[in-house]
C-alpha cells in the first residue's frame, strides 16, 4: 500500500516558504535570462519532451532600442497567472463532472510544473490542459485527450504534444496525496470518536461537505507546497467545524494524535493549522484589470504580433467554451495507448497506481 511518509511527494515536494520563493525567483529569472538573450520567451516544445528556444528577435540585437524590448512579467505577475488557470483548472474538471481526486491531482501538477518554468516560457492554459489530462490517466478516470479537447473546443494535439514535458517537469513523480481522502478517513473516525448515531448521520455528511469546500479553496493557494494533505484536510474540517460545532476540535486533535506516532505535538498542529488558515486568508484573485495588463506583457514576451495564435483578444485567450459534458466509463480504454513512444512510465508508478490510496492520518 502506498505511504505518504515514505512517498517522493513528502520527500521532494513538500518546502518551506523560502525554499518556495527561492523557486519562484529562479524560475522567474531563468526566463528573463531567455528573453534578454532571444527577445523572446516562449518555448517550442516536441512530443518526445524535447524544447526548442525562441528563434532571435530583431530587439534582442545589441543595437536595439532598450525601450522596444518585451518587458519581463514579475514574480507577483506571475503568481496572478497561475491563480487565475489554477482556478480555470477547478472549473473545467467540474464542468467534465471529474471526481476531486483528479482535479486535486491535477493542481499539484501544475504547482509543481511552475516550480520550474515560468509562465513566460509556457503557456499556462496549454500546461493546465495537460495537467488535467495526466491526472486522469494516474487516477485511471479513463478519457482521451481527444474528448478532453473536444469537451472544451480546444486543439487535443497541443495536449499530446506537452504531456511529455510536464512529465519531466515533476520528474516523473505521478502518486500525489491530496487531502480529500483523508478528510473522509478523519470525518469516519468522528464518528466513532463523537459516538453519533445513524439518526445524526447527516450531521457528519454536512460537514464533509462543508470541508470538502474549504479544501477547494485551500489548494487554490501554495498551502498544498508546504503541508502535508493530512494537515491540509484538518485545517479544511477545524474551518468547516466552527460552522457547524460538530465536535471540540482541540480535543479531538488531542484524540488522534494520543492514538498515532506523530512527531508533533497539539500546540505545533494547531500551529500549522493556523499556518495554513493565514496562506487562505491571503489569497488574492487578480483583476480583470491585472490580467489585461499582465496578458499584454506577456504576449510581447511570447514575441507574438496579432496575427498569432495566441496574439488574440484578452477575453479569448483566458476563457473556455465550456461544453457541459459528462463521460461514459469505458472498461476497455487503454489508458496507455496515448503515452508518445519513448516514455516509460516506473514500476512502481504502475504498482502505486493499484493502491487503495488512503492517507488518512498522514499529517
Amino acid at each position: 500500500m502506498a505511504d505518504f511518509q515514505t512517498s517522493t511527494h513528502r520527500a521532494k515536494w513538500i518546502f518551506t516558504p523560502e525554499e518556495l520563493v527561492g523557486k519562484y525567483k529562479a524560475a522567474n529569472q531563468r526566463a528573463i535570462q531567455t528573453l534578454e538573450k532571444y527577445g523572446a520567451t516562449l518555448m517550442e516544445v516536441d512530443v518526445d519532451g524535447t524544447i526548442s528556444y525562441p528563434e532571435p528577435q530583431v530587439i534582442a540585437k545589441d543595437n536595439a532600442d532598450k525601450h522596444s524590448r518585451p518587458k519581463p512579467i514579475s514574480i507577483e505577475e506571475e503568481q496572478f497567472m497561475r491563480v487565475f488557470y489554477e482556478n480555470k483548472l477547478q472549473e473545467v474538471c467540474k464542468n467534465f463532472h471529474f471526481p476531486h481526486k483528479v482535479q486535486a491531482t491535477a493542481l499539484i501538477y501544475f504547482k509543481r510544473f511552475y516550480l520550474q518554468w515560468s509562465v513566460m516560457q509556457h503557456h499556462p492554459k496549454n500546461i493546465m490542459l495537460t495537467c488535467i489530462y495526466a491526472a486522469c490517466k494516474i487516477e485511471e478516470n479513463h478519457v482521451s485527450a481527444e474528448e478532453l479537447g473536444k469537451g472544451i473546443s480546444q486543439d487535443h494535439q497541443m495536449i499530446l504534444n506537452n504531456e511529455m514535458i510536464v512529465y519531466q517537469s515533476l520528474e516523473f513523480d505521478l502518486i500525489v496525496y491530496a487531502p480529500y481522502r483523508s478528510i473522509e478517513g478523519f470525518i469516519d473516525d468522528m464518528e466513532e470518536f463523537c459516538g453519533i448515531n445513524d439518526d445524526r448521520l447527516q450531521i457528519l455528511q454536512n460537514l464533509l461537505h462543508a470541508a470538502k469546500m474549504e479544501v477547494d479553496k485551500i489548494m487554490l493557494t501554495d498551502a498544498p507546497l508546504l503541508f502535508p494533505p493530512g494537515q491540509l484536510a484538518l485545517a479544511a474540517l477545524r474551518g468547516a467545524n466552527q460552522v457547524h460545532k460538530v465536535v471540540d476540535f482541540e480535543r479531538y486533535l488531542r484524540s488522534i494524535l494520543s492514538r498515532q506516532s506523530s512527531e508533533h505535538t497539539v500546540s505545533e498542529l494547531i500551529e500549522f493549522l493556523n499556518a495554513i488558515d493565514s496562506w487562505a486568508r491571503k489569497y488574492k484573485f487578480p483583476s480583470d484589470k491585472d490580467l489585461k495588463h499582465i496578458n499584454r506583457k506577456l504576449k510581447s514576451c511570447w514575441g507574438l504580433s496579432s496575427h498569432d495564435e495566441y496574439a488574440i483578444p484578452y477575453l479569448e485567450i483566458v476563457t473556455f467554451n465550456l461544453v457541459p459534458f459528462c463521460f461514459v466509463l469505458m472498461p476497455n480504454f487503454d489508458w496507455f495507448s496515448e503515452v508518445r513512444s519513448g516514455i516509460e512510465i516506473e514500476a512502481q508508478v504502475e504498482e502505486e497506481l493499484k493502491r487503495s490510496a488512503t492517507c488518512t492520518f498522514s499529517y
